[in-house]
């Protein structure tokens, strides 16, 4: 007879959710957040800007298709904690090289299975995200002492993260083809499909690590600078602000998603709140201010910029624009410059595994270098 671990999820508000330990067990502690995605898991745990979260998948089975060698996002696993439902007892797919709990164990991540997430994704949207624990094996003591170990963490609120998931040091992803632009990337928690995405249009992308100086990321004579997505609390980036000030006063065409839209738009001079549970997952709506088009997009973010749809604003840098929005709740998703070549989005339009609706934001940041000086010099040099 199969024995079980049992373990239990505590939340920072006394609630208790019991299951049995899934992947490595012990203790993880993190916030805890939901992700409404039914599919693509590998790359969520693997996404950094999941840095030092537990979370909850609502999907009720999760681990279906196993864990493979290609879908990775980044280097390793990155979330704090994980907890399912129903997990798969035999992966099954063609490109599986291992089950997500061999993975789990082998990136030593704690995880808890059997627990009610629709429940638990209720309690989170109702009392918002919250500090968590997942305790399994020697870990598992009284409640009370794993609740003081919960209040014990850190908040996500003034967590500044980013130099946790960067790239230690400078690498370059070349063009497929005839080299088109050069970027510069500066790697706030950069996710593996985001370079190969703009590989694919002629760009060499230069991924550079989050403390970079302005004069380094010059030196790179890039014909556009990428911000990054990534974890943590954009009140806190300060120097990747700096960064940006520097780069618009350049005039260099820029193009930010997800945590890089709020560092531009902090360089703009918006502010930036902490949402009450955020979004996460593969199917929310955002509607294009300019055009009325929605387009179905991926989300991982627990912060927000301060602004309504289509509000025109002064900056340090001439007029912009809120350009997108979540009709769900009116979050700002998306800033446009109008006196310098900038532009940014809230979501992923480098999706893995989908949806596909925002990949020709790509384009668009291709148009910007390409309308700009030093694009068409590098179009020449080839």
């Amino acid at each position: 007879m199969t024995t079980h671990t049992p373990a239990v999820l505590v939340l920072e508000d006394g609630k208790v959710f019991r299951g049995e330990a899934y992947g490595a067990e012990g203790s993880a502690l993190g916030e805890a957040v939901f992700a409404t995605g039914m599919t693509g898991y590998q790359e969520t745990l693997t996404d950094p800007s999941y840095h030092r979260q537990i979370v909850v998948q609502t999907a009720p089975q999760i681990g279906n298709t196993g864990w493979n060698d290609e879908d990775d996002e980044s280097a390793r696993i990155q979330v704090a904690g994980y907890v399912v439902r129903d997990p798969a007892r035999i992966p099954s797919n063609w490109r599986a090289t291992r089950s997500l709990a061999d993975a789990l164990r082998d990136q030593h991540i704690v995880g808890i299975s059997g627990v009610d997430t629709r429940a638990l994704t209720r309690h989170i949207r109702e009392r918002g995200a919250m500090r968590a624990g997942v305790f399994s094996g020697a870990a598992l003591t009284d409640e009370q002492r794993m609740l003081e170990q919960v209040l014990a963490s850190p908040s996500m609120a003034g967590a500044d993260l980013a130099g946790a998931v960067t790239t230690p040091e400078p690498y370059v992803v070349p063009a497929v083809g005839e080299r088109r632009f050069r970027v510069a990337a500066l790697d706030l928690g950069i996710k593996s499909n985001t370079p190969r995405m703009m590989a694919a249009r002629g760009i060499e992308v230069h991924v550079l690590p989050a403390g970079v100086s302005a004069e380094d990321l010059l030196a790179v004579e890039p014909d556009g600078v990428f911000l990054s997505n990534g974890p943590g609390d954009p009140a806190t980036a300060d120097h990747p602000v700096a960064l940006t000030r520097a780069v618009l006063e350049q005039r260099i065409p820029l193009f930010g998603i997800c945590f890089g839209n709020q560092i531009l738009g902090r360089a703009l001079g918006l502010g930036t709140y902490k949402m009450r549970y955020g979004h996460r997952g593969i199917n929310v709506p955002v509607i294009d201010t300019a055009s009325g088009r929605v387009s179905i997009t991926a989300h991982n973010h627990g912060f927000a910029l301060a602004g309504e749809a289509g509000q025109r604003f002064d900056s340090p840098f001439g007029q912009a624009q809120v350009s997108h929005y979540c009709p769900n709740d009116g979050t700002v998703e998306g800033i446009r410059c109008q006196d310098v070549p900038a532009f940014s989005v809230q979501y992923h339009p480098e999706a893995a595994a989908g949806p596909h609706d925002a990949a020709p934001l790509f384009d668009e940041f291709c148009d910007l270098m390409a309308g700009s000086t030093g694009g068409n010099r590098m179009s020449e040099a080839g």
